[in-house]
């Protein structure tokens, strides 16, 4: 190769490497509006982020890619936990976190900040981050939990229970999140009914109960539910 064929390669290659960060920069710009939501970027969902900066939750959270790595990313927080659990979690997370390893500074907000909290984690859950930074927890545990509940012949109700982020906070077999109570026997303990209604309104069966309501799920799906956790404990 001579000198001026390299030349010649290293002036193309700026130059198109150049226009190709160019136009993609240019389409960030004309995107970042609907990827953002920014239409729905409210007054109280700026409040939300200086509460979020006032008690300096990046020092052991992320969002967005930023923070610290001691407590868990809170990007898709609102869609792992719900409304219910986050506000549960900032009001009183010496309680809710008793079992936790990883411990939270209870931090006396006020119902207003919470609020704001949480306007400002919806929000953000929402933006389209083209799935970064990654959310692990959607595929956590995948190969144990499909043999736990089933595999590829798994009941439509353990799919809907895997779906539905229900080893967020509940385990069975010893897979699963501890926030919630662990659901081995379950089905002992009671009717598919009561499954049920746990499941649409879990406050009517216990007004302390931190987990959110499902009852935007068909009475089918809560019912599929209910029976394949009423067979982890022997309910009919």
């Amino acid at each position: 190769m001579t000198t001026k064929t390299a030349r010649s390669i290293f002036y193309i290659g700026t130059i198109l490497s150049g226009a190709l960060f160019l136009v993609l920069t240019w389409d960030t710009h004309n995107q970042v509006q609907a990827l953002t939501n920014a239409d729905r970027l409210t007054d109280e969902v700026v409040e939300g982020k200086r509460v979020f900066e006032k008690y300096n939750c990046n020092d052991c959270h992320t969002i967005l890619g930023f923070g610290g790595y001691y407590a868990p990313d809170l990007t898709r927080v609102y869609d792992r936990k719900g409304e219910k659990y986050i506000k549960g979690v900032l009001a009183n997370p010496d309680i809710v976190l008793a079992d936790s390893f990883r411990k939270m500074q209870k931090q006396d907000l006020s119902q207003d900040e919470i609020q704001k909290l949480v306007a400002f984690f919806r929000w953000v859950n929402d933006i389209n981050t083209n799935e970064w930074p990654p959310q692990d927890y959607r595929n956590r545990r995948s190969s144990a939990v499909n043999r736990l509940i089933g595999g590829a012949t798994m009941s439509p109700g353990a799919a809907l229970f895997k779906e539905n982020g229900c080893f967020e906070c509940h385990s069975l077999a010893g897979f699963g999140g501890a926030d919630g109570p662990a659901l081995d026997d379950v089905g002992g303990r009671l009717s598919i009914d009561q499954i049920m209604g746990i499941i649409e309104d879990p406050s009517g069966a216990n007004p302390n109960s931190l987990m959110p309501s499902y009852d935007e799920l068909s009475m089918e799906d809560r019912r599929m539910i209910a029976e394949f956790l009423a067979r982890q404990g022997g309910a009919e």
